[in-house]
């Protein structure tokens, strides 16, 4: 298997399994203790965690095909620090209430909205 097919199915498979794990754990463990306004913003971090590890994984197949495309491989690292700057501010906010986290949030949305585009590029040009 290539480099850049490995890492980014890696990524997006641990990725995948976090948003599992993260997702039981607010469904099970903080359900009851958390406000449902913020309970909210968590599933929100959640729904777009596991969106982009299966865009990471996407990226690693895509990689098969496009093995030498930087915009692939930029693609995949946008996605991954998407999840952790939506996902992550949003899981932060949920659990300490910290209104000054969502202004990290943004950023995130921007990193997703740049890997589409990159993946995109990538597409076109390969």
């Amino acid at each position: 298997m290539r480099g850049t097919a490995k890492l980014f199915l890696l990524i997006g498979s641990i990725a995948a399994l976090l948003a599992v794990v993260i997702g039981a754990f607010g469904a099970h463990g903080l359900k009851s203790h958390i406000a449902p306004d913020l309970m909210s913003v968590y599933k929100t971090g959640v729904e777009y965690h596991f969106y982009h590890a299966l865009g990471l994984i996407l990226v690693g197949l895509a990689a098969f095909h496009l093995p030498d495309s930087a915009a692939l491989r930029g693609a995949g690292w946008a996605m991954l620090a998407g999840i952790v700057l939506f996902s992550g501010s949003l899981y932060l906010l949920a659990l300490t209430g910290l209104g000054w986290l969502g202004a990290i949030t943004p950023a995130g949305g921007a990193a997703f909205i740049a890997a589409w585009a990159m993946f995109a590029v990538a597409v076109i040009k390969g």
